[in-house]
């Protein structure tokens, strides 16, 4: 499983799209994941005082698009990268943050 937080906005235009695209996609190439373990340190760095998020539960095996981990220098940890758009069949579970 792997995971991916995000605005709930964007959460209910992927639902009307049939397919979720971040905005990462076309800026670096991918969509940024998480193991379990980093999703609180992610949820610090990246989206402190933020409301309205959601958390997507992913089953990595169930993604149409490629994905692989690579390291983020600037926390020294692997990180799943989605190289694609996601299939919604993929998220297995919404849950607010």
């Amino acid at each position: 499983m792997i995971y991916h937080v995000l605005p709930r906005a964007d959460w209910e235009k992927a639902l009307q799209e049939g397919v979720y695209k971040a905005a990462s996609l076309s800026a670096e190439g991918f969509i940024h994941a998480s193991k379990a373990h980093q999703v609180k340190g992610v949820l610090e760095r990246y989206f402190a005082g933020h409301t309205n998020l959601v958390l997507l539960h992913i089953d990595e095996h169930k993604l149409t698009a490629p994905f692989t981990y690579e390291l983020s220098p600037s926390v020294n940890e692997e990180f799943p990268h989605i190289y694609g758009p996601m299939n919604l069949d993929a998220i297995l579970n919404v849950e607010d943050l």
